[in-house]
């Protein structure tokens, strides 16, 4: 492993409150405990929690993978509902997004709390209106598409992605990005646009996109990288659980109780992973990304399987793992151009 030089902008890492000396988290911690008390009172049953046990049980590892890596909660709510448990696929990728809205922007809170954060945060201001317009693009006109070939997108694209990046030499050496030519610019703005539409069928996506473009093109560190995305998705969660709601007014009263039957799980779990992540070595949440994606992979195609959903899936991933290992290599190569200039 080549030694990653520090940048002289930005310290290389914070000192991180923990979660007690976190006040706006604390803050942010009561207020939503409240609220959802007083609506759990209002719309759950112990009935009913039982029935759908399976929500809150999905998202005890969801929440945690959220935190902790670049792919959301939807990552393990999307397939696990809508490929291993039949679950209709907009309601799968609605739930993603309501639970996303609570856990993701709980370990939101938590990261904008620490020293630094609206530097470091800054370039959000116009990452999240183009991840909205490719948002907004994506519900209304790609909606229409077959549940088999959006499950067949995501767990072909998701599977590459982690495998390609666990086999790769994928250490990055800047701590923020760096916009140097207005080819910068505009690939990034057209992965954030892309991001949005991913989001729009999955429930997760532009995370996974940006992070790769993150570690990849802008040569970020994977830990800054991680917790840029966890905010882009934490936001755009947000406005996709209210573009659902308020703009669609397409929530069932369904969706609303399983959404709080797991808000309390989200609500902890995801800065727990997000707290894990700044304790532990990322190689190990990688491993665990990698066998839960293929699991995903090996479940769609042996379930009902056929020769279509094995071409597509299949077909995705091995053009995805193409595309994600050259970038991969790409960073290697500007990584030790760097370290030889030092």
């Amino acid at each position: 492993m080549l030694p990653a030089p520090r940048s002289p902008t930005l310290p290389p890492h914070p000192d991180k409150p923990t979660f007690l000396q976190s006040r706006p988290f604390l803050v942010w911690i009561a207020v939503v405990l409240t609220t959802w008390g007083v609506l759990a009172w209002q719309w759950l049953t112990p009935a009913f929690v039982a029935e759908n046990c399976y929500y809150p049980l999905v998202m005890f590892v969801g929440a945690f993978v959220a935190g902790s890596t670049p792919q959301g909660g939807g990552a393990v709510a999307f397939p696990v509902l809508s490929v291993f448990l039949d679950v209709d696929r907009s309601l799968a990728r609605d739930f993603s997004l309501m639970v996303q809205s609570i856990g993701m922007t709980s370990a939101s809170v938590f990261l904008l709390s620490q020293p630094g954060a609206l530097r470091r945060y800054r370039p959000l201001a116009w990452w999240l209106p183009t991840a909205t317009a490719g948002f907004v693009f994506g519900m209304l006109l790609l909606q229409e598409l077959r549940d088999q070939v959006v499950q067949g997108l995501f767990v072909g694209g998701m599977a590459a992605f982690a495998l390609a990046y666990w086999r790769s030499d994928h250490r990055g050496v800047e701590h923020e990005v760096r916009m140097r030519r207005w080819l910068d610019r505009l690939l990034l703005g057209s992965v954030l646009f892309l991001g949005g539409i991913a989001t729009s069928l999955f429930g997760t996506g532009v995370d996974v996109m940006m992070f790769t473009l993150l570690v990849t093109w802008f040569a970020m560190r994977e830990r800054h990288a991680t917790e840029l995305t966890i905010v882009v998705m934490a936001s755009l969660s947000v406005v996709g659980f209210v573009w659902r709601g308020l703009v669609e007014n397409a929530l069932t009263e369904y969706q609303v109780r399983t959404w709080l039957s797991a808000v309390p799980v989200v609500l902890i779990m995801a800065p727990v992973g997000t707290l894990v992540l700044t304790r532990i070595s990322a190689e190990w949440l990688i491993r665990g990304i990698v066998v839960l994606n293929l699991m995903q992979l090996t479940w769609f195609n042996v379930h009902h399987p056929s020769w279509p959903k094995a071409a597509l899936s299949l077909g995705v991933g091995a053009a995805a793992f193409g595309l994600c290992s050259w970038l991969m290599l790409r960073l290697a190569r500007r990584r030790r151009a760097v370290v030889v200039a030092a």
